[in-house]
């Protein structure tokens, strides 16, 4: 069976350390930590280049993929490797690792139209709603206001999930204690309607967190039995992929990594932040995908009963940061760079989108 990996950018980049949980590693050696029969993913075709830290990736029902760009505000349609802007975000605040983040298409996007953004302003981080009509985005609606902000640490990862409702990956906006105080949207993952409220069922009625304890969730995804993973950045240790449970609290800032004991949920991998700084998550065939920042490598991520139990990585220092993965509809994985915030070879920062080819 052949199917298709994408992942951005051009040439091997050089990077020079930036202090953050998102720089890159001083060492240029490659690892696999787990071995594994799947063939190699292979680089065979460039989807679209001249991108600027692209962001958050969405697909509309007809394949045309969704993007946002963090720092210029943009929101793109790209479709037959035509790169358009559909519309900004004005009210966006690109600072840090803050700015226009995540996009989500509405499941009923042929009836309702509807996009939805997460971005940071002057005050907070928010959600916002807009339609997308005859190539046109329209005015933007907040659904939710008030999700803490910091030059780190915003979050910002959405997904629909199978019930119809969306799910939100939130930061802890460098305040720790946030992500143990079930009255802040900090430090967790929110599950809401489509209009912003509160979805039923979720742990605490009329409260949007469907899970605690997280110290800056960048990447959401759910696999094929409906259950839901995250990949989380560490501090100094361990980063995580963690496998969430309705109203589970998983430690931050209690504890790093895996041993929290008794009340905390441990993740089901870790790795060293220099091999990961683990940004977007997806699902496809079977296993997860997992695009890495500061380890500058895609991470497959092998499932098994239910389990994550093995990893292997991929393109290791060969394209720069890997920000976010997305599954298009026809079986493509959508990998982003993020060399064009400053981080990267001044030489190497055109972020692109490139499709790789591999067989199972």
């Amino acid at each position: 069976m052949k199917w298709i990996v994408v992942v951005a950018s051009a040439t091997a980049i050089t990077l020079a350390g930036c202090g953050t949980n998102e720089s890159p590693s001083g060492s240029p050696t490659a690892t696999n930590t787990q071995q594994q029969t799947s063939s190699t993913p292979e680089v065979t075709s460039t989807i679209a280049s001249n991108l600027e830290t692209p962001w958050g990736l969405g697909f509309l029902p007809d394949g045309t993929g969704i993007a946002t760009e963090r720092d210029t505000r943009k929101v793109l349609s790209i479709n037959d490797s035509k790169v358009t802007t559909i519309g900004t975000i004005p009210e966006a605040h690109p600072e840090g690792e803050g700015g226009l983040l995540g996009v989500a298409v509405s499941p009923d996007f042929a009836n309702d139209r509807t996009l939805f953004f997460y971005f940071t302003t002057n005050s907070d981080n928010r959600i916002a709603k807009a339609t997308y009509r005859d190539g046109k985005l329209g005015s933007l609606k907040p659904i939710v206001t008030g999700i803490p902000s910091a030059f780190i640490h915003n979050g910002g990862r959405m997904t629909f999930g199978p019930d119809g409702y969306l799910y939100v990956g939130t930061g802890d906006a460098g305040e720790g204690e946030l992500a143990q105080t079930y009255s802040s949207l900090g430090g967790k993952i929110l599950r809401i309607t489509k209009t912003g409220s509160a979805a039923p069922g979720n742990p605490r009625t009329g409260s949007r967190v469907w899970s605690l304890g997280h110290r800056n969730v960048q990447g959401l995804a759910f696999d094929d039995s409906g259950q839901l993973w995250a990949s989380e950045f560490g501090q100094s240790n361990s980063d995580e992929l963690n496998k969430i449970q309705k109203g589970g609290n998983y430690g931050w800032p209690n504890v790093e990594g895996k041993g929290g004991g008794s009340g905390y949920i441990d993740p089901e991998l870790t790795w060293p932040v220099s091999n990961a700084s683990p940004s977007g998550l997806a699902f496809a065939n079977g296993q997860l995908w997992m695009a890495s920042l500061r380890g500058e490598r895609l991470w497959r991520i092998t499932l098994t009963d239910g389990s994550a139990t093995d990893s292997q990585d991929f393109f290791v220092r060969g394209y720069g940061r890997l920000r976010t993965v997305a599954a298009a509809p026809d079986r493509l994985l959508w990998v982003t760079t993020s060399n064009h915030d400053g981080r990267g070879d001044p030489a190497s920062q055109d972020d692109r989108i490139l499709a790789v080819e591999t067989t199972n």
